[in-house]
């Protein structure tokens, strides 16, 4: 194949034919390839979590330029096909508020048989969902769980929810939805002294943990990297009690930085997107809840495959799009230079 032209871009695209189908591959300048397509399904939360958004909420997406079931499926379905992608995830918001989730989940499978489906949750309303999610063919789930003491739960989330959550996660155990990841990011004088107590909570319940750094994608713009928790404080806290050395296994272009606990087989994560950045590998490519393609999570550009989709465009077009908004991608997140900006858009409309 030649060089696509996109507009006033032309890139080149590097394809293969396979019967009537152009596959096209997700690379960018630097040889990454994207193969994990996040997708939001909304920017709606029932939690109000204070390093994500205000106690108020947010003014959410209007309905009519989110993304409809169809238009969701379609897109992955394009994904799949013809741009070489072999996972999907769901995040949000909260992606067990949208009512069709089950069903797309569904559609996902039947168009991607081989495909590894999982979904990013805080875990509110799993217990009613997770048999069905098995169900419809979702593999695995990561829910975000930071305190399991629901004073500290409540403070954090804004919400007395806690024993909703821990119910989901049994439910999804019982439903077969594993390994269950549980997420959690600590922050100074609030939680950030139950770090081993979380540890050897999900050690005991069968959840494999993963901490995560804050990261400046709050809406509020409050986020200042001298008051948040590094990687080397949540290991050295977590150091205090458990004997922790390095994963033997490739880490691969996981995001998380894998340490056996007390020599396995049990283990802990650190997703250290700020102080140990791992753009370098980085394989994800992101689909927000109102169809715009991000290539980096803390992008300050997208590129609107809605508009085009709702005008007619084929997927060969959407396809060609795809690729062009890959090669803009840069080669680090920038957030250690003096010039680095948060995106406008805050975690909750982006997805995780």
């Amino acid at each position: 194949m030649g060089d696509v032209r996109v507009g006033d871009v032309r890139v080149c695209d590097v394809t293969r034919t396979l019967g009537r189908v152009t596959q096209r591959i997700l690379d960018d300048r630097y040889g990454r390839v994207a193969t994990d397509l996040r997708v939001s399904l909304t920017d709606r939360c029932n939690l109000r979590c204070s390093y994500c958004m205000p106690a108020e909420g947010l003014d959410w997406l209007p309905d009519e330029t989110v993304l409809t079931d169809d238009e969701v499926v379609r897109l992955i379905d394009i994904g799949i096909r013809m741009l070489g992608i072999r996972e999907v995830r769901f995040t949000g918001g909260e992606p067990l508020v949208r009512r069709g989730l089950v069903d797309i989940v569904r559609r996902t499978r039947e168009v991607g048989p081989d495909v590894e489906i999982s979904l990013t949750t805080n875990g509110l309303g799993l217990s009613r969902a997770a048999s069905a999610l098995a169900a419809a063919g979702l593999d695995r789930l990561n829910v975000s769980i930071d305190s399991i003491r629901p004073e500290t739960y409540a403070e954090i989330t804004r919400r007395d929810r806690l024993k909703d959550v821990l119910a989901g996660l049994a439910a999804a155990r019982d439903a077969g939805l594993g390994p269950i990841k549980t997420n959690a990011v600590l922050m100074r004088g609030i939680n950030d002294d139950q770090a081993a107590e979380l540890l050897r909570w999900s050690i005991a319940e069968g959840y494999d943990l993963r901490f995560i750094e804050q990261m400046p994608l709050d809406a509020q713009h409050h986020w200042r990297r001298t008051e948040m928790i590094v990687a080397d404080e949540i290991l050295e806290r977590l150091q205090a009690e458990f004997d922790l050395s390095p994963a033997k296994e490739p880490r691969g272009s996981a995001p998380a930085e894998l340490f056996l606990v007390d020599r396995g087989p049990a283990t802990v994560g650190v997703i250290a997107s700020v102080t140990r950045p791992f753009c370098g590998d980085c394989d994800r490519v992101r689909l927000t809840a109102d169809g715009a393609v991000r290539n980096c999570l803390f992008a300050r550009e997208e590129s609107d495959l809605l508009t085009p989709l709702r005008a007619g465009a084929t997927d060969e077009e959407l396809a060609d799009r795809w690729v062009v908004a890959l090669r803009g991608k840069r080669a680090g997140h920038g957030i250690d230079d003096p010039t680095f900006l948060q995106p406008d858009r805050p975690m909750s409309a982006i997805g995780g």
